[in-house]
């Protein structure tokens, strides 16, 4: 069987990082598009003026905030005429999806700042393409992972907790889904198995959320940076990151696909619902009680949702589940990945099941409704 593994090509990590972006950048170039999004050119545009000068010559622009086809094209055409050989997006995700986008176009390499720990995507090889007002358009798959990854925690420390957390719900599914992948042989987002290191590296990412993420939570409320402040933005953002890619995707992201077809949920973040999920695919996989009450325990530590009504589905009824239950095993979704068959009624049950135990161990009742 041949396996592979999805890597970007470096990943720097700490407190004050960012002062380092002019010399990693010219490692990779010499002519730079720093495509910034407008909270990073309003309190950070001129340290990164400061950063950058001496390293290499750059153009800086402001992200227009959505990843559009014609944002792509008006960046690409810019790019051409300066020359650049080198792409930077310092932001959010859609910041980062552009400038990987346009450094596709270019065929030139990458550098991705997050400014957030919220999910995994700044190590993907993958941009979500939306139209100009905002509905999602399609996937444009890469064909290769950012050259740099720079991750700055003295900024994710000053960013809401709520954005940590919604990180570490992300997270919360990498072992799970990689493991049942690696039950099943499903393939990665290669389309291959993955090998042993990346079903390491996603058990690894479960350790470090389980025991760090009230700590990292407390430190980031506080926007101060701690060991255990580190451990997870490392485990959000890059092992998270390698896990799916390299391990798998499987039932906690199709059933959050699944969420998202009910417009209750659409005011919570990614994260918030791969987290429920993941408790819901707990249920389905029929883990065992010990490690379904350590997810549980995790969540409410941190603050994820436990509950339906945690996503604003408090009130809805098994016909509203079952749409997303469908959806969730829609053809060609990850729940396929699973290593036995998987039908709609089966995730419903595994959603009410997951609710009733997030609402029994809140003081809800449970029994008997």
């Amino acid at each position: 069987m041949i396996t592979t593994a999805i890597f970007p090509g470096r990943y720097v990590q700490g407190a004050g990082a960012l002062a380092q972006l002019g010399d990693e950048l010219a490692r990779l170039g010499s002519q730079a598009l720093v495509l910034q999004d407008p909270f990073v050119a309003e309190h950070f545009g001129e340290q990164l003026k400061t950063i950058l000068a001496g390293k290499l010559d750059c153009h800086k622009e402001v992200f227009s905030s959505e990843c559009c086809d014609e944002e792509i094209e008006r960046l690409v055409a810019l790019a051409r005429q300066r020359g650049v050989d080198v792409v930077a997006g310092i932001g959010g995700g859609k910041t980062a999806d552009t400038a990987k986008a346009v450094a596709d176009a270019l065929k030139a390499p990458v550098a991705i700042v997050p400014t957030l720990a919220s999910t995994d995507a700044p190590c993907s090889a993958l941009s979500v393409i939306y139209t100009a007002t905002g509905e999602f358009k399609r996937y444009l798959l890469l064909p290769r992972n950012p050259d740099l990854i720079l991750v700055d925690t003295a900024i994710i420390a000053k960013a809401p907790a709520r954005f940590l957390v919604a990180g570490i719900g992300d997270a919360l599914a990498t072992w799970f889904e990689a493991e049942d992948c690696r039950a099943s042989g499903a393939n990665n987002m290669s389309g291959r198995p993955g090998p042993a290191t990346a079903y390491g590296l996603a058990r690894m990412c479960y350790e470090l959320i389980m025991k760090y993420g009230p700590l990292a939570v407390t430190a980031c409320e506080q926007q101060v940076v701690t060991p255990a402040l580190e451990r997870v933005v490392e485990a959000n953002t890059l092992l998270s990151g390698l896990g799916f890619e390299s391990g798998g995707l499987a039932a906690a992201h199709a059933i959050h696909n699944g969420l998202t077809v009910l417009p209750e949920t659409h005011h919570y973040w990614h994260g918030e619902k791969v987290a429920f999920g993941v408790l819901a695919m707990l249920m389905l996989t029929n883990r065992e009680p010990e490690l379904i009450d350590e997810v549980y325990t995790l969540c409410e530590d941190v603050g994820l949702p436990t509950t339906l009504a945690a996503l604003g589905l408090g009130e809805a009824d098994d016909a509203a589940l079952m749409r997303a239950a469908e959806a969730a095993c829609a053809a060609g979704e990850t729940i396929h990945n699973e290593p036995f068959p998987v039908a709609p009624r089966q995730v419903l049950a595994a959603l009410k099941v997951a609710d009733a135990y997030g609402r029994s161990r809140l003081g809800g009742c449970c029994h008997g409704e």
